[in-house]
């Protein structure tokens, strides 16, 4: 009865069967999306769920300890989910312990390595992929012919939201970057880094 009394008095009356509602929905559409919509053998082991994700791929996807998918309140909690692919045999993800994603985020590894250190924060609709998934001449487009590069992001790195990080870049330790960017290339350690292509703006400290 306490607790009852508790989640009344954080959310108000009105604001309580609201979020009974989404809690519901969301863990029935995360038994689905994890039963029915993934055929990877993941490890998740102490990841805890707020969105639903489908992970898919024959390559391996291990989480670390204390990692949160899915953030309330927040944009596309009920509308998205969040994508985990490794898609050949030889790609492999590793989400480092702590690393919390808000909603919607993306993360490929085609044929080679995505790393994400601990502790991150990572703002919604987050994408990283570690290939172009096709050629980038005419001739190589539609044929399989194309190159991957393995995607590396230290720990404590802060992401706003709608970033992309594009293969073969490597973001070190206690970096930040800007909502809306493009990372094309290499992050400094402890810099703020922003824009299209993702430039340096300063240093944190």
């Amino acid at each position: 009865m306490n607790g009852l009394f508790n989640k009344i008095k954080t959310y108000g009356v009105r604001r309580l069967p609201a979020y009974i509602t989404i809690k519901l929905l969301q863990f029935v559409r995360v038994k689905l999306y994890r039963h029915l919509l993934s055929d990877n053998r993941a490890h998740i082991k102490g990841v805890k769920f707020n969105q639903p994700a489908q992970l898919v791929g024959r390559g391996s996807i291990v989480f670390g300890p204390n990692i949160t998918v899915g953030v309330w309140p927040s944009p596309y909690m009920i509308s998205g989910y969040a994508y985990f692919e490794a898609r050949a045999e030889t790609a492999e993800i590793e989400i480092g312990e702590g690393t919390i994603f808000n909603n919607s985020a993306v993360i490929i590894a085609d044929r080679g390595k995505v790393v994400i250190g601990r502790n991150c924060m990572i703002g919604s609709n987050f994408f990283v992929a570690d290939s172009d998934f096709h050629g980038l001449e005419v001739e190589n487009r539609a044929n399989g012919k194309y190159q991957c590069a393995d995607v590396v992001i230290g720990n404590d790195v802060f992401f706003g939201n709608d970033v992309k990080v594009l293969k073969g870049v490597t973001i070190h330790n206690g970096s930040v970057i800007g909502s809306g960017s493009i990372v094309t290339g290499d992050v400094l350690p402890g810099c703020i880094y922003g824009g299209v292509p993702a430039k340096l703006i300063r240093h944190i400290s």
